[in-house]
């Protein structure tokens, strides 16, 4: 334990760790989702979770290959995670508003759905809905 005391909040192994499951909307808390489900987000991904980060201030960066422990579905969709800096070396905070990492998700969780990537593909996936629509009309029981 005095090990982890000595090292530095700064180094790169002290900082937090957010998996894109503690976000999502589609997992139960068992699973590992970490925020309120109200707050939460549908399948956010580590890239996400990075821009929006990056974008605020903080100091993020995304491990590709990492897998939550939780998860069970080991798709490229699923992987990933993002370590953040929270404390500065002499252990004060990088950023006032974000005094813990459940401070960092709920800004995340917050700021996921206004990305451009998100806003553009709800855009698109309304019309291709309307059109699958029209094509299962006249679809019914086969008759014996």
């Amino acid at each position: 334990m005095a090990c982890a005391a000595a090292r530095s909040p700064a180094d790169q192994d002290r900082f937090v760790c957010i998996y894109p499951a503690y976000l999502n909307n589609k997992k139960t808390i068992a699973e590992g989702r970490r925020i309120p489900i109200s707050k939460a987000v549908e399948n956010p991904t580590a890239t996400e979770i990075q821009d929006v980060c990056s974008a605020v201030g903080l100091n993020a960066f995304l491990e590709k290959n990492k897998m939550y422990s939780r998860e069970w579905n080991r798709d490229a969709q699923y992987r990933g995670r993002v370590r953040i800096q929270l404390k500065q070396e002499d252990g004060s905070l990088c950023l006032t508003q974000f005094p813990s990492r459940k401070s960092v998700m709920l800004y995340a969780a917050e700021m996921i759905p206004k990305l451009k990537t998100r806003t553009q593909k709800t855009g698109g996936s309304d019309q291709t809905l309307q059109q699958g629509e029209g094509s299962k009309k006249g679809k019914g029981k086969k008759k014996k």
